[in-house]
């Protein structure tokens, strides 16, 4: 990594079920992303938290859409706003952002901020699509929209908060999928994202997997933002997440896909977040210690 890099904190907790990953930036800080980052040469900016309204203050049924429903709207609005500002401006100072979470919908808020003044492209690791909309969720939780969000699908079309247009979704790639909404899956079939679900990373290899992401995320666009959900990795590596799913990604595997994006997108990874750690379902930190060593990787680290 040739450029400095600018951590953020984003403790959002508003678009989950379960309350803790708010505590997911300082519990990956407290696991020594800073020196992490250091050790590798990286010059670390810390651009501090964005702010995040606490849920017994917000009205979780404001900035409902005619249609369906969608948690915390307003309030997340508000929060992506403050991030993709935040993140628009370490851009222009030449640094990469690096996102922390904070609960998925934040990314809502980093793309935003990257996707200004360029086309960018999309490597999402992650067990679920996050491909709902209000009129389609089971659930209500706006984690669980955020790519639908950025592609301003359903009643997203046409935010400026959320709808990214500068970024296509032939540009888009999800990989490590196992827990798939109904409506959600025939959605993203229809639809001119990538998709890899675990059944094909067994099949095919997660290198080779990462590897064609990559090509396609990065396919005429002028960087790559890799997102990546602590969920994709299995349980029993990353036990401190919200919505924790059997079946994937080994300790090892992680670290190949975060060298592999490393190794092809060099100059042309535009920014990341880390997102989903929750200490209190963690055991010693566990999950947090994972995510810095992932983020090292993704960012230049290796064995030799």
């Amino acid at each position: 990594m040739d450029r400095p890099v600018r951590v953020f904190g984003a403790p959002m907790d508003l678009g989950a079920d379960r309350r803790g990953v708010d505590m997911g930036p300082s519990a990956i800080r407290y696991a020594g992303l800073t020196d992490e980052l250091d050790s590798l040469g990286i010059d670390p900016d810390d651009g501090g938290n964005v702010a995040v309204p606490s849920p017994s203050h917000t009205d979780p049924e404001s900035g409902h859409p005619p249609e369906g429903r969608a948690k915390y709207l307003d309030a997340t609005e508000a929060v992506c706003r403050r991030l993709a500002d935040d993140v628009a401006e370490a851009v222009a100072d030449g640094h990469v952002p690096l996102v922390l979470g904070g609960d998925h919908s934040i990314a809502i808020g980093t793309v935003n901020g990257v996707a200004r003044d360029r086309d960018l492209g999309v490597v999402w690791f992650d067990a679920h699509a996050d491909f709902n909309t209000p009129a389609t969720t089971p659930s209500g939780n706006v984690h669980g929209m955020s790519v639908a969000a950025i592609l301003g699908r359903g009643s997203f079309a046409g935010s400026d908060w959320a709808h990214a247009p500068s970024v296509d979704p032939e540009n888009v790639v999800i990989i490590g999928l196992r827990d798939v909404d109904d409506e959600e899956g025939a959605a993203l079939r229809e639809s001119d994202v990538t998709a890899f679900t675990m059944t094909d990373v067994d099949q095919r290899g997660l290198p080779a997997v990462t590897r064609d992401a990559i090509e396609t995320a990065s396919d005429g666009t002028d960087g790559v933002h890799v997102s990546l959900d602590m969920d994709f990795l299995d349980p029993t590596e990353a036990p401190g997440v919200g919505t924790p799913v059997r079946g994937g990604a080994s300790y090892r595997e992680g670290h190949t896909a975060m060298e592999i994006a490393s190794r092809k997108l060099g100059g042309d990874l535009a920014s990341m977040e880390i997102v989903e750690v929750n200490p209190i379902l963690d055991d010693h930190n566990r999950t947090a210690e994972l995510a810095v060593e992932l983020a090292a990787s993704a960012l230049g680290k290796r064995i030799l």
